[in-house]
């Protein structure tokens, strides 16, 4: 890691708050009427979201004691936070793959929910661009342990603080967040 975790977490409030927010009336996943609105993807979907996302959660994992052979979730704001992992992990030379949970599973071919590299027995971190109630990482996690796998924990990006951290620990999920709502400077 080139940059120090401080100096990294520092930037992805940055690129959050230059990419990613925006102010106005909006209905939110979860029904819920908010003042701003948070397109993570933006920042996710970057070439340097992807760089301090990977870093940043790898570091997080670690303090955490988490050792995933997966990371993964609910399509689409998952997918690339868990690449971004997985490709972190590749440039420490370190084994971490990554998969994703449909929505839906498929009607057609292998009929699969989860694709990509997930397989039955492996530990996993669920993993979240944005959470707010918390369904979406509810979603991915019913379907992974259906499957077989073995959830570690939950890491979002960001943590709008509205209830869905306290709704996955109240269900027995460790949550950690790169970063929080209020650390951005919001209401």
């Amino acid at each position: 890691m080139s940059a120090s975790v401080p100096a990294l977490q520092q930037r992805l409030r940055e690129l959050l708050r230059e990419r990613s927010i925006t102010r106005g009336d909006f209905i939110l996943a979860s029904g819920r009427r908010s003042s701003f609105y948070i397109d993570a993807r933006r920042t996710t979907m970057s070439g340097e979201g992807l760089f301090v996302i990977g870093a940043l959660a790898l570091a997080r994992f670690a303090v955490r004691g988490w050792t995933p052979d997966l990371v993964g979730g609910l399509t689409l704001g998952a997918d690339p936070v868990a690449y971004a992992i997985a490709a972190a992990a590749r440039a420490q030379e370190r084994t971490l793959d990554a998969f994703t949970v449909r929505k839906q599973a498929k009607t057609h071919g292998t009929g699969r929910r989860i694709e990509g590299c997930f397989r039955p027995g492996a530990a996993v971190v669920v993993v979240e661009d944005v959470i707010t109630s918390g369904q979406s990482a509810r979603e991915a996690i019913d379907a992974i342990t259906a499957e077989g796998g073995r959830v570690l924990g939950v890491l979002a990006v960001v943590d709008r603080e509205e209830g869905g951290r306290a709704t996955l620990e109240q269900a027995g999920h460790a949550v950690e967040a790169l970063v929080t709502a209020t650390e951005l400077g919001l209401p």
